[in-house]
């Protein structure tokens, strides 16, 4: 295989066009989040509805995944991942323009499908064109754009809605965001390890048996899922506690609040490298924990004690996300990591939609304390599971599961 060298200038041109690429996807997927409440009041719907902004979103992404996933074996990583983020890029402006709110869930539901496009692929185009040795920090870096591209999006949004409206905010967004996607097009190397092949439901199904039907992969996917779901859940609906007595944040002041998501570009790529050098079990389950002392910290009644509680949930959840989806990698049989790797985001994002909207119920019927507690079940089930990947690595050539 001809690998990218680190370091080289394929390797820093790949590198910042998927960290730019990973920015407009996140900073789009999640730019509602910070608005969830204001939806409440400005449209008379409850938390779980107003959630769908989110949730509708990731559940259009999860279930576009694997189509994307056969398409890039016929056309190519590249086209592929440039025309989701174009037409991404395009459906936020055209938002912008939407005043009625089921209306504007329609488009998120469509920006979803778009945006499925690029991260179905990412991670297929960075396992074939990056050494399995330095897999770790290469996925680190990518998962350290989509905390980037979280924060730009929900502190535009934040704080141009306070200013203007969010119709508005979407605007400029979704503007800036088309200008990086056409550097994204012009800039990112070609793909030099793929090789097309023509779609067969037989293979098709091989992979999905060679993907679901392995016990270490299926608890890396059960793992994405937990940990997206518990991450979802606490962001979504912050906004409630915080929005209100005796706090009162502004939506300017609220969007800033997720400049502690920031955390997750180190802790990805610093967790990236531990995953390549220790136990993959071991710095997994380190992260998770400390994703469950960051839920455990919202519960003071302190704001800035709250705060930090975010920003370590932010920590532990993108050092686990970086170390689950790198592992999948590992894991996966040769001829079948693309679609490994789909089935892990479509496990990711159904966290995303399922558990994040159901935290809705758990924040009427229990409050913000009942719905720590149950996300904090949640990691804890995450925890459990991840555990019982059996290591196998050793054969593979590579550090220690």
């Amino acid at each position: 295989m001809n690998y990218v060298e680190l370091g080289s200038r394929a390797h820093r041109k790949a590198s910042v066009s998927m960290l730019l690429g990973s920015i407009v996807t996140f900073a789009i997927l999640y730019s509602p989040q910070p608005l969830i409440s204001l939806f409440s009041q400005q449209y008379q719907v409850s938390p779980a509805t107003a959630s769908a902004s989110i949730s509708l979103t990731t559940i259009a992404l999860g279930m576009s995944l694997l189509f994307f996933t056969v398409v890039s074996n016929i056309w190519g990583r590249k086209g592929i991942m440039s025309l989701s983020l174009l037409l991404t890029s395009i459906f936020a402006i055209v938002s912008a323009f939407i005043h009625d709110f089921q209306a504007f869930l329609v488009f998120r539901f469509l920006e979803g499908i778009s945006i499925a496009g690029f991260p179905s692929i990412a991670m297929a185009y960075l396992n074939e064109e990056f050494s399995p040795r330095a897999i770790g920090r290469v996925i680190g870096v990518y998962v350290a754009g989509t905390a980037i591209g979280g924060f730009i999006g929900r502190i535009i949004i934040g704080g141009l809605t306070d200013l203007f409206n969010w119709q508005l905010a979407m605007l400029m967004m979704g503007t800036v965001s088309l200008l990086l996607s056409l550097w994204f097009w012009f800039y990112l190397p070609a793909s030099g390890n793929f090789t097309p092949s023509k779609p067969s439901v037989r293979q098709w199904l091989a992979g999905m048996r060679a993907s679901l039907g392995d016990k270490n992969l299926l608890s890396m996917f059960i793992t994405g899922f937990l940990l997206m779901g518990g991450y979802i859940t606490v962001l979504n609906y912050i906004g409630y506690p915080l929005t209100q007595a005796p706090y009162h944040v502004s939506q300017t002041i609220f969007g800033f609040l997720f400049v502690v998501n920031l955390v997750g570009t180190w802790s990805s790529i610093w967790f990236g490298k531990l995953a390549d050098r220790y136990s993959r079990k071991r710095v997994l389950g380190l992260a998770i924990a400390i994703f469950i002392l960051g839920a455990l910290m919202t519960l003071s009644s302190l704001l800035a004690v709250k705060v930090l509680g975010i920003a370590v949930v932010a920590f532990g959840f993108f050092a686990g996300h970086s170390v689950a989806s790198g592992w999948v990698g590992v894991l996966a049989v040769k001829d079948f990591k693309a679609q490994a790797s789909s089935f892990y985001l479509l496990f990711y994002y159904a966290g995303s939609s399922l558990v994040g909207w159901s935290g809705g119920f758990f924040l009427n019927r229990f409050g913000w304390n009942g719905l720590v507690y149950y996300t904090c079940a949640l990691l804890m089930v995450s925890m459990l599971v991840s555990s019982q990947v059996k290591p196998n690595a050793k054969k593979r050539g590579l550090s220690p599961s």
